[in-house]
């Protein structure tokens, strides 16, 4: 059977229960905008969010200063992230697949947070990305790690699981189908045309802590340690999440 692109059609609230209700939700939405942070600067920015869920990047952006578009495949989805943003009027909110915007020269930056593991063919869609961006723009991309996810199974005895390529026998609606391995996505973007600005390990610590933090106090602890060690190896190769920040190289001079 051909593989398809999922979206979050009529699970939106489970997807914003399980994703931004929980402490890993939490600690990595913290750890991404960290890592956008120094390509924030000087001055608001014309920023499009790809597939940007229930708005949560997009209200950290928005109360920065920068002039957000908000794109997702799912209304249901969006429907929460008008809620969310509703002190946000001047935020552009569309309902769009990733395939059908070609307008990303319009932007100074381009988010596509923990999508590609949810599509088909997310090695083409970097590639396309790469070629519709404008020299001098960045990307920034997260996606959900497969080398982490072998290595917390095994850890977790799963080892049929593995066997089956990390497929399961009924598909799970908020289980990735196309995690990714970070060093192939590294040659693949290099190889597209982009220049790698920033790389770093998300959640390197969290996902294989048999007690997950329960208070302010020990998240706080584990925060400090996932920022000391996430762009550092072996650790960061290890986080859930892989992010890159990819910039466009600007056309040479003739």
């Amino acid at each position: 059977m051909k593989e398809t692109d999922r979206y979050f059609n009529g699970i939106a609230d489970k997807f914003a229960r399980n994703i931004y209700g929980t402490t890993k939700g939490k600690l990595r939405h913290l750890l991404l905008l960290e890592a956008m942070q120094p390509f924030l600067e000087g001055g608001p920015q014309h920023i499009i969010e790809l597939g940007g869920g229930t708005g949560i990047m997009a209200r950290a952006l928005l109360a920065l200063g920068h002039n957000v578009t908000l794109t997702d495949a799912s209304e249901d989805v969006l429907a929460l992230a008008r809620e969310l943003l509703v002190d946000y009027p001047q935020a552009k909110i569309a309902q769009a697949t990733l395939q059908s915007i070609d307008n990303l020269a319009d932007y100074d930056m381009v988010v596509c947070h923990a999508v590609l593991e949810w599509l088909a063919d997310p090695l083409a869609t970097l590639t396309r990305l790469s070629q519709q961006m404008r020299p001098g723009s960045v990307l920034s991309v997260s996606f959900f790690n497969r080398d982490a996810a072998l290595f917390q199974n095994a850890v977790y005895g799963n080892f049929d699981y593995i066997a089956r390529g990390m497929k399961v026998k009924n598909q799970v609606r908020l289980n990735p189908d196309n995690a990714l391995a970070p060093r192939e996505v590294i040659h693949h973007v290099t190889q597209a045309g982009f220049e790698i600005a920033a790389q770093s390990g998300i959640r390197c610590f969290h996902d294989y802590m048999q007690h997950k933090p329960d208070n302010d106090e020990v998240f706080a602890q584990l925060l400090a340690l996932e920022r000391q060690y996430g762009q550092q190896a072996p650790f960061c190769w290890l986080g859930k999440y892989f992010h890159l920040m990819l910039r466009k190289p600007d056309k040479p001079a003739d």
